[in-house]
């Protein structure tokens, strides 16, 4: 990864690449096509393919009651870019140094003086430099005055409709996790920090883990088949999965009205307290709701673990 926080310091070895700049959260399937659009032309070009995000995103400073909650963590954005195709992805650490520049300073002074690109690929909504003035036409004027090839790729559409990280936050907060799924190509993934709950799943049988620290969108309430993703007992070591069943909301049958994420690995026996772990989103079994006892609620979440596991199993 490389991290810019200045228009002067810039590592050599990213200059002359072909660059696409945005805003990649979640990489979704809109994004890979762009991505690999980006890779084919750096490669008959025989140059770097290079991604540029930014952390944060600039609305979370600018305007930060509009910030959409991201769907990807940085760490988690940076690895699927790079399994994506690109060489090297690009962190613009955004702060008044970045967002203070002109469209016309933004080129200048970091397009062509840090990044010094032989080729950009970008979407047809680009816009960048203070207030958003910049846009692909703009730009395409620009990089005609500087010999820099730029392609506007066409945005993916589905069903008609453009696939976009917002179009993904509406479906994960009506629940579809499916949609999402297939939107972004994967399952939606969430992480946090394991801490102790109540302890009542344990005393009926079903122990969870209780999530806490998350820091990505979190779907709407319900129960859903999951995946849990253990971390290795060693650094580098590959996370164990598990098939989970995952309740987002209360538990109102016990009269907890905290908005809890806690997930029954299934099968899974050891302590995960105070460690950070990821679960990834399958599918929407069924919405929360206040059953009439015990015995009703414990039959329910025998079928939800049993639907859970067969949903994980199958991938």
């Amino acid at each position: 990864m490389i991290t810019i926080e200045n228009v002067r310091d810039f590592p050599a070895r990213a200059r002359g690449a072909y660059v696409t700049i945005g805003n990649f959260d979640g990489v979704h399937r809109g994004h890979a096509r762009l991505i690999a659009e980006l890779v084919r032309r750096a490669d008959e070009a025989g140059a770097p393919a290079v991604a540029v995000t930014f952390h944060p995103h600039p609305v979370a400073l600018l305007r930060p009651e509009e910030s959409p909650e991201p769907l990807s963590w940085l760490e988690r954005e940076i690895e699927l870019l790079k399994a994506s195709g690109v060489a090297d992805v690009a962190v613009f650490r955004t702060g008044p140094w970045l967002l203070g520049l002109s469209a016309r300073e933004f080129f200048e002074q970091v397009v062509m003086g840090q990044f010094a690109v032989r080729g950009l690929v970008e979407g047809p909504n680009f816009f960048f430099g203070r207030d958003r003035r910049g846009d692909v036409r703009i730009l395409g004027r620009w990089c005609d005055e500087a010999g820099v090839a730029l392609h506007v790729a066409e945005p993916l559409t589905d069903d008609g409709r453009m696939i976009s990280s917002s179009r993904i936050r509406k479906v994960l907060m009506e629940g579809d996790v499916a949609e999402a799924r297939r939107l972004l190509g994967r399952p939606h993934r969430i992480r946090g920090l394991v801490s102790h709950g109540a302890g009542r799943g344990a005393t009926i049988g079903v122990p969870t883990a209780n999530f806490e620290a998350i820091d990505v969108l979190i779907p709407a309430e319900g129960v859903y088949a999951a995946t849990v993703l253990v971390p290795g007992a060693t650094p580098g070591a590959e996370p164990t999965r598990w098939a989970a069943a995952c309740n987002v909301g209360p538990n109102p049958t016990f009269g907890e009205q905290r908005f809890k994420v806690e997930a029954h690995l299934i099968g899974f026996h050891g302590d995960l307290y105070g460690r950070m772990i990821e679960m990834e989103f399958l599918e929407r079994l069924r919405p929360t709701r206040a059953f009439a006892g015990l015995d009703d609620l414990l039959e329910q979440i025998a079928r939800d673990v049993e639907q859970a596991k067969r949903i994980g199993e199958a991938g």
